[in-house]
């Protein structure tokens, strides 16, 4: 027998972790004890606070207002932090620059850049003109911290009494801040930025500063910008020397320039610059005997003509020289490939159809882009009202594109070994959970790709995505186009779901009209200084064009694209006599309508759509925006040498090549209902079947019934 083992005696070491051990387990004892005494000793004093009835009603919503104000406090910081950033650069540089635009002709178009010498102090100002604006546009402009709270509620109350928009809110400073930093989308998060940038500037700068800011940056229509270009320019001197009436008349600009510009409505202005003669008496800063020189004796204006600056063109053409003027060469004279004639049939179109059928498609914005094949842009419209709104749909505004994003799907296609011929699918399908459908609504059955672009069939595109090209070779390409808006990565791109601006889908479709090469597209021909040393030649100093389509690929995107407005969703997009080639674009809900086309001369990008991207009414690609593109090219067309598609031997319509067109589609749609036939299972059981011949039978073996007497003769009864 084995006797046990004799028993360690514990060292110093562990007795001295058997009390440590001992010593936590007591403390953490006595924590958790305490902690159940206060706790109870808590809740037993917090029940003398316990609330009923009402009491508790009212501290319960307040408890949840406090809780959601802060959760909106949180949101609205998140959402101006981006803004900020903005806070950051060298916001002042655009007063650096000093640049006068001349169209293709060498006329003066207009000026952009604030000229430093040319901007008069506030404290040299006449009196009066300071405050005809803060009566009409701030009068509490030296009593709020950027945000007018009393001037807001008043405007609010104002305009809900008379049922519209009278009065507006926005304090002066509220309005350098968008003018500054921000553009003038009418969004729940724009009015955030606007409120803390408000904040930022009145922390960072004087009242003097921010009132010498909006008089020299805000726009006075006519072109000009900052109140001394405008006495210029409507009264030929200086801010220094204008009276009371041209103050007022001036001062009634800040709200609508384009609406009350003098040189255009001089009773408008005259109108509006006795409601600003109004404000100063209202505001306590004149009196009525005071004005009323004034009223007797309104303001007279130079003779300008109804002549029109094409504003939106001459910001990106501004945005253009900035691009290209090498450091230290501001004061430019930049000549531009600016068509004004185009221009004015550009702005025409768009503004006939939109007064026509605005209402009746509920649509009340558009934008265009023309561009000539050599690369020139002839001509943009950013938006119906320059003076309303700066903010350029035409350049800036992302827009998801519908169709008019599937030729570069089917240019993919061509690229990788595909014809106008080849046949495809146009059934149902399914990628993941995505199964997108046809506008109809119906199967399209197997399909030439020609017929599934023209018919704009959905399917036919994303089958070809899914099981043969992938997305990344469609977004390349389109990228290569001169696409610079940013392309999702998702498979519903095929289908246009990203955005992309006007100017970009004119771009990218004049590769189509300038036989596959990119590179070409500009704005500024010459940059030249005042003593008239060239900086910049666009011949010379510009990269050539490169080719991103093969010529096989070209030939056949231009052979399907001239088949869409023939028997396609673009049949009023058609020219008299001339081949017009593009494509329609709808996006869901009726949001976004587009038609993008070209012919050998042209290539024009229209849009129409709404600010607050709500929906129209079922206003497709093929109907307002086909209209506007149609009546803008056949202005553009006459008295001018037709040049060819490239791959389409001649710049008219070819009968033949009609008829043959025509054929084809006759065929391709009965094809397609044998395709459907034969696919179709039965869905009638045979007892059915003979049921319904019986009834057949018997409605052919009755009797039949006297027709009825005619109308006459029953009158005659």
């Amino acid at each position: 027998m084995v006797s046990p083992e004799p028993r360690r005696r514990r060292g110093p070491i562990a007795a001295w972790l058997l009390a440590l051990d001992a010593w936590l387990d007591s403390s953490l004892y006595e924590i958790g004890f305490k902690a159940r005494q206060f706790w109870e000793a808590a809740t037993i004093f917090s029940r003398r606070f316990r609330l009923k009835g009402w009491r508790r009603g009212f501290i319960e919503l307040l408890s949840e207002g406090f809780t959601l104000g802060a959760g909106g406090m949180v949101v609205m910081l998140a959402l101006a932090i981006p803004a900020f950033q903005d806070t950051t650069g060298d916001w002042r540089a655009q007063g650096d620059f000093a640049v006068t635009f001349l169209d293709r002709y060498g006329n003066e178009i207009g000026q952009r850049g604030i000229i430093q010498r040319d901007s008069v102090p506030v404290d040299e100002m006449p009196d009066h003109v300071i405050k005809a604006v803060l009566a009409t546009e701030d009068r509490r402009f030296f009593d709020h911290y950027g945000i007018d709270v009393l001037g807001l509620s008043r405007a609010i109350f104002e305009n809900v009494r008379a049922n519209s928009v009278v009065q507006g809110g926005s304090s002066i400073t509220q309005q350098l801040a968008k003018n500054l930093f921000l553009t003038n989308e009418r969004t729940f998060e724009r009015k955030i930025k606007e409120a803390f940038l408000s904040l930022w500037l009145e922390a960072n700068l004087s009242k003097k500063e921010i009132l010498q800011l909006y008089l020299d940056r805000a726009y006075m229509g006519g072109g000009t910008f900052g109140i001394e270009a405008a006495a210029d320019f409507y009264f030929g001197k200086s801010v220094k020397d204008l009276n009371l009436a041209e103050a007022a008349m001036l001062a009634g600009l800040f709200k609508a320039p384009t609406k009350y510009a003098p040189h255009i409505n001089l009773p408008a202005a005259r109108a509006r610059a006795n409601v600003v003669l109004s404000n100063l008496v209202d505001s306590g800063f004149m009196t009525e005997g005071q004005v009323l020189q004034a009223r007797l004796h309104p303001a007279d204006v130079v003779d300008r003509g109804e002549q029109k600056s094409p504003d939106y063109y001459l910001d990106w053409a501004f945005d253009e020289v900035k691009k290209i003027a090498k450091p230290g060469q501001h004061s430019l004279v930049a000549h531009t490939t600016f068509d004004a004639n185009i221009q004015k049939a550009a702005e025409e179109s768009v503004e006939f159809h939109l007064r026509q059928f605005g209402k009746e498609y509920n649509v009340t914005e558009g934008a265009v882009v023309v561009i000539e094949t050599n690369g020139a842009v002839r001509a943009i419209v950013g938006g119906r009202d320059y003076g309303a709104s700066q903010f350029n749909r035409a350049t800036k505004a992302l827009r998801q594109t519908g169709s008019s994003f599937k030729p570069y799907v089917y240019a993919t296609a061509m690229e990788h070994g595909f014809t106008p011929n080849s046949i495809i699918s146009g059934g149902p399908i399914s990628w993941g959970n995505w199964s997108p459908h046809n506008y109809s609504g119906e199967s399209a059955g197997n399909i030439t790709l020609i017929m599934a672009m023209a018919k704009s069939i959905n399917t036919v595109p994303v089958r070809l995505a899914k099981d043969h090209l992938g997305i990344a070779p469609i977004k390349a390409l389109a990228e290569s186009f001169g696409v610079e808006s940013p392309l999702e990565g998702h498979k519903t791109m095929v289908l246009g779901t990203s955005g992309m601006t006007v100017m970009d889908q004119a771009t990218g479709y004049s590769v189509f009209a300038q036989n596959g090469f990119v590179g070409s597209r500009h704005g500024i021909t010459q940059l030249v200084t005042r003593t008239g040393d060239v900086v910049y030649d666009w011949t010379k100093d510009a990269p050539p064009p490169h080719r991103v389509l093969s010529e096989q690929a070209l030939k056949s995107m231009n052979t399907m694209l001239a088949a869409v407005p023939v028997m396609g969703t673009a049949r009023r997009a058609q020219i008299p006599n001339i081949v017009v080639a593009g494509k329609t674009g709808t996006t869901q809900s009726y949001r976004d309508a587009w038609f993008v086309g070209f012919t050998g001369n042209y290539t024009a990008a229209v849009w129409l759509g709404n600010d607050d991207f709500t929906p129209t009414k079922n206003m497709t690609g093929g109907s307002l925006p086909a209209m506007v593109w149609q009546r803008l090219m056949v202005y553009a067309h006459q008295n001018i040498d037709l040049k060819p598609i490239p791959g389409i031997d001649k710049p008219f319509v070819d009968e033949e090549v009609a008829a043959k067109a025509a054929e084809a589609q006759k065929k391709s749609e009965e094809q397609a209902a044998a395709d459907a036939a034969a696919e179709r299972p039965p869905v009638l059981s045979s007892r059915t079947t003979q049921t319904l011949r019986d009834m057949s039978q018997m409605f052919q073996a009755a009797p039949k019934l006297d027709a009825p007497a005619p109308p006459e003769t029953l009158s005659a009864l």
